[in-house]
């Protein structure tokens, strides 16, 4: 975003200027202060959370435990994939939740959930959690020539009855989604035929696995993708582990492409694999280190 700047290098000397080292020329590149100017906004602040499919062993065993854990961690949010004991009692999940400080960064649920049967029952628990973005982790619908129509219109009338209570539906992409009908992807397919309000959560370990760019993704739905799964990925080059900050994605560039990209609200790590026989909680959390370090150099 382009801001008014006061130039504090007019009334420096050319000669002195030649003079200035790395760190003059920085200081002088610097907005000099205008009192009575608008202040400069607060960089943008998108939310990390942990896709809890990551632990998903840990939360089987003690799922209290682990949510304790991730918080501990220093995530902000999760994204569920099962709910374990919590199944029935989403005030009990809520207050949990609450307690911990975690928000409810979505969840990964079937398409079945918004069918009519279902469909009450889906938005009565996930408002009570707070959970307002409801994504389908992989329909195989999705990439079949025919029933890829079906599924469109199956999540756009659900993102319809879903707008009303506050909620969103979605799709969660794998390597499939960008294999080719035609000339164009079953991703970029999905897009046209479904309504604005369908999600695209858009992973970037499987996108970038699949051969496809997420810096170009990320531009070209800049209001469809809402959240993103950040995953390390080695792409089979030697020395790499799938651990974000010691794997093979060009992540710089990346966390740039997601904060210039308007409609990313959520940044949601997910560890799929375990490298030198780590636990998957530590696993998990030296991919939130690594990810930070991003976060860091890039002034967020």
């Amino acid at each position: 975003m382009a801001h008014t700047r006061q130039d504090s290098r007019s009334n420096v000397s050319r000669r002195r200027l030649l003079k200035l080292g790395g760190v003059g020329l920085a200081a002088l590149a610097r907005p000099s202060i205008t009192y009575g100017a608008a202040a400069k906004p607060a960089k943008r602040h998108i939310p990390v959370g942990l896709q809890l499919y990551s632990v998903r062993d840990a939360c089987a065993k003690d799922i209290d435990a682990t949510l304790k854990q991730v918080a501990d961690m220093g995530f902000e949010a999760v994204e569920f994939a099962g709910y374990h004991k919590y199944d029935k009692d989403p005030q009990g999940l809520r207050k949990t939740l609450d307690q911990l400080g975690l928000k409810v960064a979505g969840t990964h649920i079937r398409a079945k959930a918004f069918l009519p049967a279902d469909i009450k029952n889906t938005i009565d628990f996930h408002k009570t959690i707070g959970c307002h973005f409801l994504i389908v982790p992989g329909d195989s619908r999705f990439t079949d020539p025919e029933k890829s129509k079906e599924y469109a219109k199956v999540m756009t009338d659900a993102a319809a009855a879903l707008k009303a209570e506050g909620l969103s539906c979605g799709h969660h992409n794998h390597t499939a989604e960008f294999n080719k009908d035609g000339d164009k992807t079953y991703w970029d397919l999905f897009v046209e035929r479904t309504s604005k309000d369908v999600i695209m959560q858009l992973d970037i370990g499987h996108a970038v696995k699949a051969g496809a760019d997420p810096v170009a993704l990320l531009k070209h739905n800049p209001n469809r993708i809402k959240s993103t799964h950040v995953k390390g990925k080695t792409l089979d080059q030697p020395g790499k582990k799938p651990i974000i900050g010691q794997d093979a994605i060009d992540w710089k560039t990346v966390v740039a492409a997601c904060y210039d990209c308007p409609g990313v609200e959520w940044l949601l790590v997910e560890q799929e694999e375990y490298p030198d026989g780590l636990s998957s909680i530590d696993a998990s959390r030296k991919s939130l280190q690594g990810f930070r370090k991003f976060l860091a150099a890039a002034g967020h």
